[in-house]
């Protein structure tokens, strides 16, 4: 009888699927998934409006993407991180920054290599590497300040070891993780001749005095790091997909080798109005940052008048929080308590971490704050009866 293929056997619906349908079902407000509520920037999208209506952009574009896609690409690493990237060899637009790290897993990671993955991880980093028949190495970040332990780290190395998974700003924590952090992750990696993908989706979503230091940028470690990134999160364009993956064209080639042969090329007229969108000027990242601090304040405020415990994040436009004080039992059972009863939307923390390492998130749920703040504040009011 037909069965399914043994590689997707332990994958289950995502939590993000599981509860979004919850949220719904109960009319919750949701500050689960890290969707914003509101639209992009109206020139952006004006942008990708004129590219379809022009009747230039409505076939397939280059597979690895339209010119002036990859040299706004490589124009914005060099504005902002002093990067020396070639658009023609070094970029490739994918169809989102998920494909891009599947894309980079697939060419540069054989059958039996280990993959180390800092967990809590964003969750199809896991099945990309089992899909690759790679092998995942798990280091924890730990609780209460999210970081790693440098021997643990180390001890994760082994001759197998092809690559590490690194993600910063980080996702669900809210850690930027500092330059000390990241000069012991590039030393290990380059004593053991290991290759970096690096995913810096939220770049521009950092707060206060956090600065995102990309790995690409530390001494020896441009030619053996993949940075991915794309417009979804800095351009509040999720919907479009359109991510882009740049290094050392020698890393490249295998990332490409791979990708047309995953999606082919990504979304044409989003193509055209993100090279737009990545040539704004600097205002409209400050005034970015600007919102999406406010909006993080104000979460900040509504959760811990509910009684939960918060770290404010450095980067990302989530926050963890601690319920142990308002609620008996794990996080699953609270972000199902939540929905059904206080009518507010979570994510459970666990899902993201490995089995071995699960219990160190038994009380920890992650909430987005990319929303209005009308919805930020109608959520703070239905948690306040939390404990009541």
């Amino acid at each position: 009888m037909p069965t399914t293929a043994a590689r997707v056997s332990s994958f289950g619906t995502t939590i993000f699927s599981e509860i979004n349908d919850l949220a719904l079902q109960h009319r919750a407000i949701n500050l689960g998934q890290g969707r914003p509520d509101f639209d992009g920037p109206a020139d952006i999208i004006m942008a990708e409006v004129n590219a379809l209506n022009s009747g230039q952009h409505n076939q397939y574009p280059p597979g690895i993407g339209i010119r002036s896609m990859r040299q706004a690409v490589a124009a914005h690493a060099a504005r902002f991180y002093g990067l020396e990237v070639d658009p023609e060899a070094g970029v490739i637009i994918t169809a989102g920054a998920t494909e891009a790290i599947f894309s980079s897993i697939l060419g540069l990671v054989d059958p039996g290599d280990e993959v180390i993955v800092i967990e809590p991880y964003f969750d199809s980093y896991v099945p990309n590497i089992v899909m690759a028949n790679a092998v995942p190495v798990y280091v924890p970040l730990r609780p209460p300040d999210w970081t790693f332990d440098p021997d643990e780290l180390r001890r994760a190395f082994t001759p197998r070891t092809r690559a590490l998974l690194l993600n910063t700003p980080h996702n669900p924590t809210g850690r930027v993780f500092s330059r000390e952090e990241l000069l012991t992750i590039a030393a290990l990696c380059q004593q053991h001749d290991v290759t970096v993908i690096s995913d810096e989706v939220y770049e521009h979503l950092v707060f206060d005095d956090a600065r995102h230091i990309p790995m690409a940028t530390l001494p020896g470690m441009f030619e053996r790091t993949v940075t991915v990134s794309s417009l979804g999160k800095t351009f509040s364009v999720t919907g479009w997909k359109v991510g882009w993956v740049f290094g050392p064209s020698a890393l490249l080639a295998g990332v490409g080798r791979a990708h047309q042969f995953v999606t082919f090329c990504a979304h044409h007229p989003a193509q055209v109005a993100g090279a737009y969108a990545l040539n704004l000027p600097g205002t409209y990242y400050e005034e970015f940052q600007t919102m999406y601090a406010a909006k993080r304040d104000r979460l900040l405020r509504g959760l811990s008048a509910a009684g939960l415990k918060t770290r404010a994040p450095e980067g990302t436009y989530f926050v963890l929080a601690d319920f142990s004080e308002v609620f008996d039992g794990d996080d699953l059972a609270f972000t199902h308590h939540l929905i059904t009863e206080i009518g507010v939307a979570c994510i459970p923390t666990s899902p993201f971490f490995s089995p071995q390492h699960r219990s160190l998130a038994a009380t920890q749920v992650r909430f987005t704050f990319c929303k209005t703040d009308e919805m930020l504040e109608e959520a703070a009011s239905r948690l306040a009866r939390l404990g009541h």
